[in-house]
């Protein structure tokens, strides 16, 4: 690994009491912060010699190291699928992802995937997201379709996700409902954490709050009321 892939901080004492993750997201604006959770997690981050925790408090006169792992070789099948591209420069790509799709490989699933089709439509791809996920900044649920932005080197993947988590970038979804709206529109907010039973979906009951999810009924000859 070379020299220039190795960051070093000493923490001020003005820096003093910050968690490390938020210290090296701000310190360090390349990297996100939670590319910053990845790389402690997987022990590329220590203070003063000693692996970390992401919530830990750094103290004045701390000494970060910091060293960013190669990029591991993007190892799945390209195939050649059908891409409905809605926009593409050297920097990124963005998809119109159908419904019924996986955006990239899972357990026991190496193919059939956007990734799959990405790799072989894109001459590059970022790194950041590893072997399986190279160039994904966020996700789609498999039967859920819209926009998928992807980033084509590692400068664009991490800007995209500094955007995605500082919340500048506005998402809008649609979707049908059964029952009748009472208002037309207005906002909810929940707490969301997953399911207890179905672990592959999202429920109400005590997770962390979701923000304001505004919403707007376009029904047909009736009023809209919330059920």
């Amino acid at each position: 690994m070379t020299q220039e892939n190795r960051r070093e901080f000493n923490v001020t004492t003005a820096d003093a009491r910050t968690r490390l993750d938020r210290y090296l997201a701000r310190t360090a604006p390349e990297f996100s912060r939670s590319r910053i959770q990845t790389l402690i997690r997987q022990g590329h981050i220590t203070v003063n010699g000693v692996a970390p925790r992401a919530r830990d408090m750094v103290r004045a006169g701390d000494h970060i190291a910091l060293v960013e792992p190669p990029v591991e070789a993007i190892e799945l099948a390209p195939e050649k699928v059908a891409l409905s591209v809605l926009f593409e420069d050297d920097d990124l790509i963005v998809i119109n992802k159908p419904a019924g799709i996986s955006v990239h490989p899972g357990a026991g699933r190496k193919s059939g995937t956007l990734v799959n089709a990405l790799l072989s439509h894109c001459k590059d791809l970022s790194g950041i997201g590893g072997k399986e996920r190279p160039g994904i900044v966020h996700r789609l649920d498999r039967e859920t379709s819209g926009c998928l932005v992807v980033a084509k080197n590692d400068f664009v993947h991490v800007d995209l996700a500094r955007q995605f988590a500082s919340r500048t970038v506005s998402k809008i979804y649609l979707a049908l409902v059964a029952g009748k709206l009472r208002r037309a529109s207005g906002s909810i907010v929940a707490p969301i954490t997953r399911h207890r039973v179905h672990r592959q979906k999202m429920a109400i009951a005590g997770g962390r709050p979701n923000g304001a999810n505004r919403f707007q009924s376009r029904a047909r000859g009736t009023t809209g009321k919330l059920a």
